[in-house]
């Protein structure tokens, strides 16, 4: 079975689906996808998210605050707390620095400044909870990982989300207890640098997503991503490393359940049956 560590089931486009939430995702079911962690970016998003997991046995959630949203105020440690724990998020995230736009669009994005401090917040939070943290970066690889080096317990761990960085940035993540989780990206033509990534990070390291509804892989790239998809991601890193999808699939599958150690509680039964056998839960 394969598993999207990373989707926003509140953003995909349903066209394709008659408009229905519950469409997309028997589309993934039917092709052996059997848990969505489904992904918040904002406190004030997260009733919403979190409607979708209550509506849907295989869907977990994160609760967390992205790197490029503006606010009115930022969350403190307290309330990014109360709100994981009143919702039942398995993960803190996404969150992160993403200095892309500074430069670009500095009135639109949050500053350095505010970016590294909401951060820091979550990362604190995150290891207070001894909740695994999801994390989104760009253009801001040093920074990061002082952060994470500084900030979280190697023990709890966390993620490094679509990731695009180089082979040095993904060693030294997993040298503090995180994992690297691959995206659509992976299968674009000119992704040879992070196809280097797919085949030289540890297997048992790895975690697949869409990140949907954005960055479809190829052959979809240019349409609206969805959760179904994240079975070409795996295809693509199985290939890369020349072994078969069902280790790919098995693997990341344990993967996700050793990071995410509050999801297996809420996996569907035929997957919990899987995970006991295995010795995960």
């Amino acid at each position: 079975m394969f598993i999207d560590s990373h989707c926003h089931l509140d953003r995909l486009d349903l066209a394709r689906h008659g408009g229905e939430l519950s469409a997309a995702l028997d589309a993934a079911r039917a092709r052996d996808v059997r848990q969505f962690l489904a992904i918040a970016v904002t406190l004030e998003e997260l009733p919403g998210v979190a409607a979708i997991a209550r509506a849907h046995d295989d869907v977990v959630i994160s609760a967390g605050v992205h790197p490029l949203y503006r606010l009115d105020e930022e969350p403190s440690i307290e309330a990014i707390k109360e709100a994981a724990d009143r919702y039942g998020a398995v993960a803190i995230g996404e969150c992160g620095l993403d200095y892309h736009y500074l430069d670009k669009a500095p009135d639109k994005v949050p500053s350095r400044e505010v970016q590294r401090e909401r951060f820091k917040r979550q990362l604190i939070a995150a290891t207070e909870l001894e909740l695994p943290v999801i994390i989104h970066t760009r253009e801001a690889k040093e920074e990061t990982l002082a952060m994470i080096r500084e900030h979280t317990d190697p023990a709890v761990g966390g993620v490094l989300h679509c990731f695009t960085e180089d082979l040095d940035m993904a060693r030294e993540a997993v040298r503090h207890g995180f994992y690297i989780s691959l995206s659509g990206i992976v299968t674009f033509r000119n992704a040879t640098s992070l196809r280097e990534v797919a085949r030289r990070v540890p297997l048992d390291r790895l975690l697949i997503e869409t990140d949907s509804p954005y960055l479809a892989p190829v052959p979809h790239r240019g349409k609206s991503n969805e959760p179904a998809w994240v079975v070409e991601v795996a295809e693509c890193i199985a290939a890369e490393r020349g072994i078969g999808i069902d280790e790919l699939a098995m693997q990341t599958t344990a993967n996700f359940y050793h990071l995410f150690r509050a999801a297996a509680p809420e996996a569907p039964p035929a997957v919990r049956e899987s995970l006991a056998r295995a010795g995960l839960v």
